[in-house]
């Protein structure tokens, strides 16, 4: 596996790159977030996995791996923390990391995680495992079981969270209705021609009214999508929220 290491303490770093370099890998290390994030942006197709500490100098582990996701990298990234705290463990995985491990470890352990991390299908997406999803200025937490924009709570029914999550989840992606009616109405209940259109209305309601930045968007003729603001500026104005034919704007 070429390894990206990325390890402020000397020492230690010294002693991962000689170990897994003895078990056949290719490493390279880098000791602060801003380089690790560099290197990931520019090497992260050619990487296998990073190997990163949570307390790094200037930009944290868990910095780093938001802002990669941020910017749609699925390298598999391996947490490594001093903390053994439930927290700073969700922090990581939220963020978007695919393991952790709590220092000191056995060696043996970090090799077994990353046989692990390596028999995941090449599209494995971080983003499927995340409990806290974040689309602009809308954060959606599964573990909750709510949804916010800004810091305001957003009511919504089961059936509403079950469609903004689906959404959520595959968000920048147009998501066509029979998707969405398979995945939130698998068995068919209450799936009528027009009950899809009807919760979009509801959920265009709650979280984009009033909202500077209208986020849920209508493609005519295909489906839906949740949108972030800077996917927009990346890719201009080429779905405008509109009524889907017989739907409700």
């Amino acid at each position: 596996m070429r390894v990206l290491l990325v390890e402020d303490e000397i020492r230690l770093a010294r002693s991962y790159q000689r170990n897994l370099e003895d078990e056949g890998h290719l490493v390279e290390v880098v000791h602060d977030g801003e380089t690790a994030y560099q290197r990931i942006m520019r090497e992260g197709d050619h990487l296998d996995l990073v190997i990163m500490d949570v307390v790094l100098p200037g930009m944290s582990g868990i910095d780093v791996c938001r802002a990669v996701r941020g910017e749609r990298v699925r390298v598999p990234i391996l947490l490594l923390t001093a903390l053994d705290q439930t927290e700073e463990k969700v922090a990581g995985l939220d963020a978007g990391a695919d393991d952790y491990l709590t220092k000191p470890f056995p060696f043996a352990e970090l090799l077994a995680r990353m046989r692990a991390l390596a028999r995941r299908p090449h599209h494995f997406d971080p983003v499927g495992e995340a409990t806290q999803l974040h689309i602009g200025d809308l954060t959606v937490d599964t573990l909750r079981h709510e949804a916010l924009r800004g810091n305001t709570v957003i009511p919504l029914t089961a059936r509403e969270f079950a469609l903004l999550e689906y959404l959520a989840r595959n968000a920048n992606r147009v998501l066509t209705r029979q998707q969405l009616i398979d995945r939130v109405w698998p068995d068919g209940t209450e799936a009528g021609s027009n009950v899809l259109d009807t919760y979009i209305h509801y959920l265009r309601e709650k979280i984009d009214l009033g909202a500077a930045v209208k986020l849920l968007r209508t493609v005519r003729g295909v489906g839906y999508m949740l949108q972030s603001p800077t996917d927009r500026r990346h890719s201009g104005n080429s779905s405008h929220p509109s009524s889907p034919d017989g739907g409700i704007n």
